[in-house]
């Protein structure tokens, strides 16, 4: 099998050859295994630490069945790595003073006042409820805490949503967060962390607020200024081009996956996905958040309210031992003793095996993409785990 920029090549392109730890060296070999086992078809990375870029490459195929190299501009589907960009946007918004984080959501938008609970998960959306004993604020949108499910969840009820929402024709983000209103949530708001497509009221709170579409928003906002001119919910003929095929394991077999959603042709422009985007530009997101706000000469968002967005918001609500969840980041808040993570780093990841963290403390963030479902999280650990062996 043949690899696009095996690691020799990868050390020539980027000249950091004497910077490039064993570890990471073995990072390479992982996903060169993983592509000749038919786990992945193909990879790309970036890995910067104090401004250096340590590990960036492609490797495998965009396109399997044909024999098409992957390269590093590839155009990915980010899916949930579209969430963090969300937020930040919105906190945008919240700097000018055009909302309170414990403000309740139906301060600015119609429909959150006759929310129902679900009082049987294995009863499907038309099961029985009780009524919402509280509006859900907007801090809890940030914070998965506001009592909606994502459709993620395996239920009857989960079933039901993730159909409503995705499976079922749109119009825009308005029309969207009307069906996600009309479903009935899984918690009471601010009693449980449920992964949810709460992400989605936010893009259709920056609306609101801003009198644009999320769309225009985040280009004009972020996109631009970083210059991430291959990011956005549209892409043109010649980057949709770029775009790797979406794989699934089916009993084992690397297949294509038919379920791949076109480059174009999106009106819904959401918070919980619908972003494609390149490594490249999203190291520049990234860069933006290590840099406490600010790059490429513009500041986004002040160093203290990217501070207050990777600190807990969740309270008392249980969240896995030594993490925590923040304004739109997972974060971490132990550093374990094997030095495989570190506290205050702060991360997400996409449905299709796209991975991203942020560590302000050791000054390093690192982005992995590949086009594969279903989601396990196993690169994303991988990642980790060969970037913190290479500080040790």
């Amino acid at each position: 099998m043949q690899f696009h920029l095996l690691f020799v090549l990868c050390l020539a392109f980027t000249g950091l050859a004497a910077q490039q730890s064993p570890t990471l060296a073995e990072f390479t070999t992982f996903l060169e295994e993983e592509i000749a086992n038919d786990q992945i078809a193909g990879a790309v990375t970036l890995i910067v630490h104090h401004g250096d870029t340590l590990h960036h490459g492609a490797w495998g195929y965009s396109n399997k069945e044909d024999e098409v190299l992957m390269n590093t501009d590839q155009v990915f589907h980010i899916m949930s790595m579209t969430k963090p960009i969300i937020s930040v946007a919105a906190m945008m918004l919240w700097e000018e003073g055009k909302f309170q984080l414990d403000d309740p959501i139906d301060q600015y938008l119609t429909g959150f006042n006759n929310l129902r609970v679900t009082k049987d998960a294995t009863a499907g959306k038309d099961g029985p409820t009780v009524a919402a004993d509280r509006v859900p604020t907007i801090r809890q949108l940030f914070s998965h805490t506001a009592g909606f499910s994502h459709g993620l969840g395996g239920t009857p009820l989960d079933n039901d949503i993730a159909k409503a929402l995705y499976f079922s024709p749109q119009t825009d983000i308005a029309d969207r967060v009307q069906t996600l209103t009309e479903l009935p949530l899984v918690a009471q708001p601010g009693t449980r962390w449920s992964y949810s497509a709460s992400p989605d009221v936010l893009a259709l709170l920056i609306e609101k607020l801003s009198g644009q579409t999320p769309a225009d928003y985040l280009r004009e906002k972020i996109f631009v200024p970083l210059g991430m001119h291959d990011t956005g919910y549209n892409m043109s003929a010649s980057q949709a081009a770029r775009m790797p095929r979406l794989y699934k394991i089916v009993d084992g077999q690397l297949v294509r996956d038919k379920m791949q959603m076109p480059a174009s042709g999106h009106s819904v422009f959401g918070g919980t996905h619908g972003l494609l985007s390149t490594v490249d530009d999203y190291g520049k997101f990234c860069q933006m958040l290590l840099n406490g706000g600010e790059a490429n000469g513009h500041r986004l968002l002040k160093a203290s309210t990217l501070k207050l967005m990777t600190e807990a918001h969740i309270g008392d609500v249980p969240y896995a031992p030594g993490h925590t969840f923040g304004l739109g980041f997972g974060v971490t808040t132990v550093t374990p003793e094997d030095g495989t993570d570190q506290a205050g780093r702060f991360h997400w990841s996409g449905a299709y095996s796209t991975f991203f963290f942020v560590d302000p403390v050791n000054d390093l963030y690192a982005v992995l993409m590949t086009q594969t479902s279903p989601y396990t999280g196993k690169y994303g650990e991988a990642l980790k785990r060969f970037v913190y062996g290479g500080l040790k």
